[in-house]
């Protein structure tokens, strides 16, 4: 038997070194912390459900902030919709929202459109949500990756295509 818990705490062990430790740059304007759990919010998609971030215990979530003035998140979303979404929309284990900064929706629905992008568009009017993560004042295109127990695991800021791989391979692993 303490062979068995030996065995199991290894595997734990493994599992967590697996994923990078990233150290989150000041300027990259995140007042939430790696190994924090997510704030609890509540956001609409675009085609009206709501979705409560308790609600995605257990799931792998990745949260996309975004806009459509947004050059930079212009050029991310097509390769978050076809390295990441394409990938995992049917794995039940995984969850992803894109979370659009304060526009209407009807301007979101068009922007989904023009990039294209088919995961989920959530609405955030005010930046209520966004302003749970960032700083007042930071900029969009940042991703927040949480583990199945609701930890944030891993956030990028902007598109580095270094920081999209390595956050592309901790999805991977906590979905293992």
């Amino acid at each position: 038997m303490k062979f068995l818990v030996f065995v199991f705490l290894l595997i734990a062990v493994y599992t967590k070194a697996q994923i990078p430790v990233k150290e989150i740059p000041a300027d990259y304007g995140y007042i939430v912390k790696i190994g924090q759990q997510v704030p609890d919010f509540s956001m609409t998609t675009t085609d009206g459900k709501t979705i409560r971030m308790a609600d995605l215990k257990g799931k792998v979530v990745m949260l996309q902030f975004t806009a459509s003035w947004c050059s930079v998140c212009r050029k991310e979303m097509p390769h978050i919709e076809a390295d990441i979404w394409m990938k995992y929309k049917d794995n039940s284990n995984f969850a992803l929202y894109g979370i659009d900064l304060d526009e209407p929706k009807a301007k979101v629905e068009k922007f989904a459109k023009e990039i294209p992008v088919t995961y989920p568009l959530a609405l955030d009017p005010k930046g209520s949500i966004f302003y749970q993560f960032a700083e007042k004042g930071a900029g969009v295109t940042r991703n927040v990756i949480i583990d199945k127990t609701g930890k944030i695991v891993y956030m990028t800021r902007l598109y580095k295509n270094e920081e999209f791989q390595e956050m592309r391979k901790v999805i991977a692993e906590l979905l293992k």
